[in-house]
């Protein structure tokens, strides 16, 4: 064991780099000490169903919650499933699993159910734990819950070393994980991840504890851990970069049959899309509408790197978009099923726009006084819903109501409801 580790028992909340300040208003002074090393070393790659089993016998026996990290290849690979996975727990140790060679881990999952899963930031992780049959029941995500208690810095590095004193080396966060075999650096920095996750955890419940934010945290912790997967994403190609710029609509079909194709080849080949064709060049086509190959080949994006079948293929896609029917072209925008964007709001509904301005400067200064970003007291989304169609009558009841069939928590309803009533009141008093 490390000097850091022997001393990691011994340190309380740290109060440096802008962390929640303590009932007495003090601060530690103590200079962050490096984590180099795993406390017992750099644990070997799981990499079959043996060694697997091993683990998921290890972590079954283990006790208290269980600290969880992925690794994925964003910008490498199509996708976003994981390469590496970190998991670590009191009484068994850390293990890094390889979910290529093992792609079921739906054996450690169960073995883990109903204990707690301790992650950092568990939106991004899950949607590719889920894909290799690891889905909690219980969770704690540590950037959450440094949001809630008012931290100006949650990243983990920032956290670790704000909350425990501790430095992470963060050098190999943007690899490529689909790498084979993976470096000895990369899994030190994979095994030291999740080092003191669990601790990190046990700090900031501490915190939110004195803060009186343990059950509101708690609850969107559950919202988290019980949330159906997300629904695809319709027409995503119209999320290209520099879309904005796109506004006929013949560009536009364009821009969607060069994503179409773009998409095809990178999942063929599980390469990122933006290693095959970049946005921008998918932007400067559409706006170009090239005639032949000479045309697509003096665009930027399409130059001397792209060989000429490559260029056949790419005016091929925008010669199919010139060759559509007006009835095939797609529509300006995406269809709304909100409120319409706030800049409008001014000219439909004078009144919805005051109850927004009311609401909005209502929620800030909650925000404010609560010492949490205001996305994370309410959601904006839920905010504008609330005041384009106000309940009627706008009362107390009705608002509660209304932001619990938006997807509210109990707490944020509590703490909000009586905010939008005032701003509901007194935004229509100014727009009338």
């Amino acid at each position: 064991m490390t000097d850091a580790h022997d001393t990691a028992a011994d340190r309380s909340l740290r109060t440096t780099g802008g962390a929640p300040p303590d009932d007495g208003g003090s601060s530690a002074t103590e200079a962050p000490i490096p984590l180099l090393e795993p406390r017992e070393g750099i644990p070997p790659v799981i990499a079959d169903q043996d060694a697997l089993a091993r683990a998921v016998a290890a972590f079954a026996a283990g006790t208290g919650p269980v600290a969880v990290d992925a690794e994925r290849a964003s910008g490498y690979r199509y996708g976003q499933r994981a390469y590496l996975v970190q998991l670590r727990r009191e009484g068994a140790g850390t293990a890094l699993i390889d979910p290529v060679a093992c792609p079921d881990l739906s054996a450690l999952g169960e073995a883990l159910s109903g204990t707690e899963w301790v992650l950092h930031a568990a939106t991004q992780d899950l949607p590719c734990l889920r894909e290799i049959g690891m889905v909690p029941t219980r969770l704690f995500d540590t950037e959450l819950a440094g949001r809630l208690a008012g931290f100006p810095r949650v990243g983990l590095g920032a956290m670790v070393e704000n909350v425990l004193g501790f430095v992470l080396e963060k050098g190999h966060s943007a690899v490529d994980w689909s790498t084979r075999p993976l470096p000895e650096p990369w899994l030190r920095y994979a095994a030291l991840d999740v080092e003191l996750l669990v601790d990190l955890r046990d700090a900031l419940e501490k915190e939110l504890d004195r803060q009186g934010k343990l059950e509101w945290a708690r609850q969107e912790f559950d919202a988290i851990a019980s949330a159906p997967p997300p629904e695809p994403r319709k027409e995503p190609w119209r999320r290209t970069s520099g879309m904005h710029k796109v506004r006929r609509r013949r560009q536009m079909a364009v821009v969607r049959e060069l994503w179409q194709t773009r998409d095809r080849i990178a999942q063929r080949r599980d390469v990122s899309p933006g290693k095959v064709l970049s946005d921008a060049a998918i932007v400067e086509a559409a706006l170009a509408l090239p005639a032949n190959l000479h045309a697509l080949a003096a665009l930027n994006g399409f130059g001397q790197r792209v060989g000429r079948r490559q260029l056949e293929q790419w005016q091929a896609a925008v010669d199919r978009a010139k060759a559509l029917g007006e009835d095939r072209l797609p529509q300006p925008g995406q269809p709304v099923t909100g409120p319409p964007p706030p800049r409008a709001w001014a000219d439909k509904d004078p009144a919805a726009a005051a109850r927004l301005s009311a609401a909005r400067a209502g929620v800030a200064a909650l925000a404010e006084r609560l010492n949490m970003p205001p996305e994370n007291l309410i959601a904006p989304d839920t905010v504008r819903r609330v005041c384009w169609e106000p309940p009627k009558p706008a009362d107390a009841r009705a608002v509660a109501a209304a932001l619990t069939g938006y997807g509210a928590r109990a707490w944020q309803v509590e703490q909000v409801t009586p905010v939008l009533v005032t701003a509901l009141a007194s935004g229509t008093d100014r727009g009338a």
